[in-house]
């Protein structure tokens, strides 16, 4: 069954991905699906595929997390029960397992895939920062009841994965991203507060941790209603413009001789 994504190269060493964008599911899976389409928007992350259009490598994908979590490990992968779904029942009758098979295979050639991408980057130069761009929920309970911003912040940067040698820059793309108007005010971002980064992360720390680093950056649904879908227009470009910035950014750090050494005004 297919997985379906994109993979764009472009000569820089900056890669952003948007690996909960999509929605589809492949057919044969429609009969099992026990959820309706507005329960797996909710915990899907619509719009980060139109964040992650930046002028940098990219992968986008189309296919639901809930017909394979990229996002977890590969044992986890595939939902199997409510604790792995936020409690939700995904599948009734339960998936066959020559299905699960087939959804992991999927799996594995895209992580073959984005090694390929990494691979090659590191070719051209050495280096890389891949932006793994997530949105996560914060009106779980009722559309008007917003979760406490003690522990969650408008935009959380995931770095809890990386090696030392990438610890500075991910503290310098926390402040610079504070230092950004959204709506007017700066937002608060804070590091590995709500989320310290996912499988995805992980797997890219542990294969190609000496050359580059993960950063999960994790918007809080404050751009759009989570219930409806709805999006708010003027915050969602603010977020795109602040993205876009954060490119010149990102390859000035990686420009700095000594990781120790980066700008304290960042």
């Amino acid at each position: 069954m297919e997985l379906v994504y994109t993979i764009h190269r472009e000569q820089t060493p900056i890669i952003v991905a948007a690996i909960h964008e999509g929605h589809r599911l492949a057919l044969p899976l429609l009969e099992y699906m026990h959820l309706q389409e507005h329960e797996r928007f909710r915990e899907e992350d619509p719009y980060t595929g139109d964040m992650a259009n930046l002028p940098v490598s990219r992968i986008v994908v189309e296919t639901s997390r809930f017909q394979t979590d990229l996002n977890r490990r590969r044992e986890l992968a595939v939902y199997r029960k409510p604790e792995d779904a936020w409690g939700l029942t995904v599948w009734k009758p339960a998936l066959p397992e020559i299905m699960v098979a087939q959804l992991l295979e999927g799996y594995d050639q895209f992580y073959a895939d984005v090694a390929a991408l990494i691979q090659w980057t590191i070719a051209l130069f050495g280096k890389f920062v891949m932006l793994d761009i997530h949105s996560y929920n914060h009106r779980r309970e009722h559309p008007l009841k917003a979760a406490h911003i003690g522990d969650h912040p408008e935009i959380n940067i995931g770095t809890g994965h990386n090696r030392d040698k990438w610890k500075p820059l991910g503290h310098c793309m926390t402040r610079f991203l504070s230092h950004h108007h959204i709506l007017g005010r700066f937002p608060d971002v804070r590091e590995n507060v709500k989320f310290k980064g996912g499988a995805f992360a992980e797997w890219i720390n542990h294969d190609f941790g000496e050359y580059g680093c993960a950063l999960s950056l994790e918007f809080k649904k404050t751009f759009m209603d989570e219930w409806t879908g709805r999006l708010d227009r003027k915050h969602f470009n603010d977020i795109k413009s602040m993205l876009k910035g954060t490119i010149p950014f990102l390859l000035d750090l990686l420009d700095t001789p000594a990781k120790s050494t980066y700008p304290n005004g960042y």
